[in-house]
């Protein structure tokens, strides 16, 4: 009988527990649309959007602090990379010269314009970083062909790749500037990003940083405002990707499928398993050896401890983009009106 007992308490907990599992809605300081968002630990965690903004807290987000860029008001940072709580990249998209990078290394007291694009036909979508110094922001295709600048030198110097190594962009392809997800870094050298379009989303992977880039078709939905909207690799062979088509936000079909040769081929999710709607945003929890994934959209949150392979719902409230701290112990989601969610313990989900 004590085992009994034991044992269905032991279940209620473990149940009780994982539908207390939600995100802890937290206050921005902002009201403006955020798309962007960069966990750095437990206490320090950045967010980006609309109107040249940023929001910065250092107490795990009892409080955050809001502010404008200087000389920004018109610019929507739609990606944030941070690394602590003094150094953070913004990357604002647009046309021509509106796609910029900023960069801070005392908290947002200053920033420093890195990068101004001139190319009138370029609009940068999101950018990602191996390390401080390392990293690289992609455009939609300019001539033909998908645009990648990289730094090797904490963004001092951005430069443009050779367009040699580029293959040729599709009729009508292009990037998703949704959760500054779309592009994806892992090792020293590897480098993903997706696109979509009528002609369907493709993966786009580099193993040399982005240097040269050969290109996979994915099984998500096609069409003009559908296709790879984020990407999560967790090793140099197994990731995951998400999307839909973003103009029908609880629509599911082609929403989600993994790779596990490093992106040159990929598995659709069947239906009975895959996210509940459009998905913007893709990451996985650190320490789970890729088990445990986070997504995200307008239209609800979900979770997977199987390696994306199967979902569960993790509230029906809509954000744009997530973000895991490194260590797995925490995470953050940012969305309409400044809304900004908080999930501890994400390694923990069951």
């Amino acid at each position: 009988m004590f085992r009994t007992t034991t044992f269905i308490t032991l279940l209620l907990i473990a149940c009780g527990a994982e539908a207390r599992a939600q995100w802890v809605t937290q206050t921005s300081g902002t009201t403006v649309r955020l798309r962007g968002v960069s966990a750095v630990s437990r206490s320090v965690a950045w967010a980006s959007g609309a109107g040249g903004t940023y929001t910065r807290t250092t107490d795990g987000g009892r409080t955050w602090q809001a502010a404008q860029v200087p000389g920004a008001s018109e610019l929507d940072f739609r990606d944030v990379d941070a690394f602590d709580a003094d150094t953070a990249y913004l990357l604002a998209i647009g046309t021509g010269e509106s796609s910029r990078i900023y960069k801070t290394n005392d908290g947002g007291r200053s920033w420093a314009l890195q990068f101004q694009n001139r190319r009138p036909a370029a609009f940068y979508d999101c950018m990602a970083f191996w390390d401080r110094s390392h990293g690289l922001a992609v455009s939609d295709p300019v001539d033909g062909r998908f645009l990648v600048i990289r730094t090797e030198d904490g963004g001092r110097t951005w430069n443009e790749i050779d367009a040699a190594g580029m293959p040729q962009a599709l009729a009508g392809e292009g990037g998703f500037a949704a959760s500054g997800t779309c592009v994806a870094v892992g090792g020293k050298s590897d480098a993903w990003f997706g696109t979509g379009g009528e002609s369907g989303g493709r993966v786009f992977r580099s193993k040399d940083g982005g240097r040269t880039w050969s290109a996979s078709y994915m099984p998500l939905a096609s069409g003009k405002a559908a296709g790879v909207f984020s990407l999560s690799f967790w090793n140099a062979r197994t990731g995951a990707a998400v999307g839909g088509d973003y103009t029908k936000e609880r629509e599911a079909e082609g929403n989600a499928a993994l790779t596990y040769d490093g992106g040159r081929t990929w598995q659709k999710i069947d239906a009975a398993s895959r996210p509940r709607g459009y998905r913007s945003c893709v990451a996985y929890v650190p320490g789970t050896r890729g088990r445990t994934l986070l997504a995200t959209g307008p239209s609800g949150s979900d979770y997977s401890t199987d390696g994306g392979a199967a979902w569960k719902p993790l509230g029906a409230e809509g954000f744009h983009a997530l973000s895991v701290t490194p260590a797995g112990d925490a995470a953050w989601a940012v969305g309409e009106n400044g809304r900004v969610g908080r999930l501890d313990a994400p390694s923990r989900l069951r």
